[in-house]
């Protein structure tokens, strides 16, 4: 009779696929078993006998499990971490080596990194000179001159690279083999160019009220124009979109936008008006009276006025208060431009001088004398700040706030005068003031402009002629005319266009705009000056101005002066204070030794240990005027013995 076999006796049961997957739990206390041969099932585990202190070891151990699995954790966690952290450093490394950048499909970047720049263009955008370092400066100020320097220099590098994104290209005006430029008219170059550009070109017949001053707001997108008798109008003029236009009913001698195209600073017969631009009358203000010329400075929000009493008078628009009042002593003042490197004000005298002024100084900064007779019109190169215009949003503001030294290339400053004498010069502003070119007209300049690329215009007569230079910056060159345009009657103002290749003139039969190709800037800065901004954006960019308003007291000269050490005002500040407090605040504290434990700050031991600190101080002193002698020794006998003392020699050094 056949029997089953049972098991364990070298026939495994047979069981399904899922029973077999699934294992019996094993408990803490259970030992695991190793196989009894190979292809057998493992019988059941035999029970061990456990001792008693096991038993109460294992019992503890599960009563603080949930401690013991946190510091297992922990333990596991910060393993990991240490493995993790070799691997991670490895990736680095290969990350950091030069043509490890691989791309979607394996290949290797033949350029890796960021695209080089060169130097001259990164130089074109730095404002930090390095050859020139601070003595004896302190660490943390090193470090911050340091971090300032990286700072800067990343920035430039920026800005050097996206120079590529301007894509515009200012134009240009080339005549055939041998043709003057100076015979091409206004109509050829408007049946030459296309239909958004010949739009510019126009003639407003306005006989009636002339003769007209006009003004360009500093987006270059609005106009507005001024007659002599009352005639008062602002509009969009690339849309031809009027305004406002009104009759003030009195003499209009000048007439300027302020800071933004909202408002108007209109000089008529009496005082000093300001409209919006709807037409409306916001201010009088009664102690700017009997002006002649106008002129506003955008940084400081300064209207600046001259009068026929001869004051020169600032006029604060943000608070409505007049800053300074200075008296001139050269009788009419009707000859005023202003420097925008510097803010400085310059003004023509009768005399042939050319006086440059500031708000917080009484008397004038400088005086040139220019022409043997009365100077008729002045004008100063804007190269010093068109570069602002240049720059990519975002990163001229944080560039202007390291250190103010200009780029290399905005050295360039000219001015430009003429006088009854029929001469027109070219000065340099660069500290030298002497002449740099003059040339004898038929008729003297009664008006000039230079325009953003350095090109500039003079009106004689009821002639206009525009000279320019090599290049951007460069000096105009006054032996042979750029343009030449003959209008309907005598100039009476002149203005180049902001981002604009067009000159605006004022003559006694009304407006012309000239199209000048190559005259202005054909790039713009979205976030200092745009001429497609919107309502909303030119409120803020209104609070943002205001917010970073430069003081008046700051208008000076040399605007690099800001960021040096007056040392001279330092020393005689510190001396004043010392006469004043009759010691010296700053003087070196005397040792005083700090107490000690155990005995040891006894009144002799205090005694001793100041006596051994004055003694080192009396040694380096000693030590010091030692060293010094034995130099002076050194230079008399390093003098010739042949030669015969003289009675001058005590005055040698």
């Amino acid at each position: 009779m056949e029997t089953v076999p049972r098991p364990g006796k070298g026939v495994p049961l047979k069981k399904d696929k899922l029973q077999a997957k699934r294992k019996k739990p094993r408990r803490y206390w259970e030992e695991e078993t190793a196989p009894t041969a190979a292809g057998a099932s493992p019988g059941p585990p035999r029970k061990k006998k456990k001792n008693l202190e096991l038993r109460r070891q294992k019992l503890k151990n599960a009563h603080n499990s949930k401690k013991s699995w946190s510091s297992k954790k922990s333990q596991v966690t910060k393993k990991s971490r240490e493995q993790r952290r070799p691997r991670e450093q490895k990736n680095l490394r290969e990350q950091k080596k030069p043509g490890s950048q691989q791309s979607l499909s394996g290949a290797q970047d033949p350029f890796p990194g960021p695209a080089p720049v060169p130097v001259q263009k990164a130089r074109k955008f730095c404002r930090i000179d390095k050859s020139k370092k601070l003595p004896h400066s302190l660490p943390k100020t090193q470090s911050k001159l340091e971090v300032a320097e990286a700072l800067e220099e990343e920035i430039s590098i920026k800005a050097a690279r996206s120079e590529l994104l301007l894509a515009e290209e200012p134009g240009f005006l080339e005549g055939d083999d041998g043709e003057d430029t100076a015979k091409i008219r206004q109509a050829d170059i408007v049946e030459a160019v296309d239909i958004a550009s010949a739009a510019k070109h126009f003639d407003l017949n306005l006989r009636q009220f002339g003769p007209y001053r006009l003004d360009y707001s500093r987006t270059g997108r609005h106009m507005t124009f001024a007659g002599r008798r009352g005639h008062v109008a602002a509009l969009d003029w690339v849309t031809k979109k009027l305004m406002c236009e009104i009759n003030v009913m009195e003499a209009v001698r000048d007439i300027r936008f302020l800071h933004s195209e909202a408002l108007l600073a209109v000089a008529q017969n009496r005082w000093l008006h300001i409209y919006d631009n709807q037409g409306i009358e916001l201010h009088c203000v009664r102690r700017c009276d009997r002006v002649t010329r106008l002129e506003f400075l955008p940084f400081h929000f300064l209207l600046t006025t001259a009068s026929e009493t001869g004051f020169l008078t600032y006029l604060d628009v943000s608070v409505g208060k007049i800053v300074a009042a200075l008296n001139a002593r050269a009788g009419r003042l009707n000859v005023m431009a202003q420097n925008p490197y510097n803010a400085v004000i310059h003004l023509g005298h009768s005399n042939g001088t050319v006086s440059l002024w500031s708000p917080s100084v009484q008397e004038p900064l400088a005086k040139i004398l220019c022409h043997r007779g009365g100077v008729q019109a002045v004008a100063v190169d804007s190269t010093g700040t068109l570069a602002l215009n240049c720059v990519p949003q975002g990163g001229l503001r944080l560039m202007a706030i390291l250190l103010p030294q200009p780029p290399k290339c905005w050295d360039h400053r000219y001015m430009a005068t003429s006088g009854l004498d029929h001469q027109l010069k070219v000065f340099d502003l660069r500290g030298t003031y002497q002449p740099l070119s003059a040339r004898t007209l038929p008729l003297g300049a009664g008006h000039l402009a230079f325009s953003q690329r350095g090109l500039l215009a003079a009106g004689m007569g009821d002639v206009v002629n525009i000279w320019t230079g090599q290049g951007k910056a460069t000096l105009p060159a006054l032996e042979r005319p750029y343009l030449t345009h003959r209008l309907a009657g005598p100039v009476h103002g002149l203005q180049f266009c902001p981002f604009e290749d067009v000159l605006g003139v004022g003559h006694s039969g009304g407006i012309t705009s000239m199209l000048v190709p190559g005259a202005a800037e054909p790039n713009f800065d979205g976030l200092e000056s745009n001429p497609y901004r919107s309502r909303k954006q030119r409120q803020e960019w209104e609070v943002k101005a205001l917010l970073e308003k430069v003081p008046a007291e700051l208008i000076c000269l040399n605007p690099r002066a800001l960021a040096e050490v007056d040392v001279i005002s330092l020393e005689q500040r510190k001396k004043e204070r010392m006469e004043r407090l009759g010691y010296d605040p700053e003087a070196k504290a005397p040792f005083q030794p700090k107490p000690k434990r155990k005995g040891r700050s006894s009144t002799g031991s205090m005694v001793k240990r100041k006596k051994k600190v004055l003694e080192q101080e009396h040694r380096d002193k000693v030590r010091q005027s030692l060293e010094e002698q034995q130099k002076q020794q050194k230079q008399q006998k390093a003098k010739p013995t042949g030669v015969q003392p003289s009675a001058l020699d005590r005055f040698v050094r």
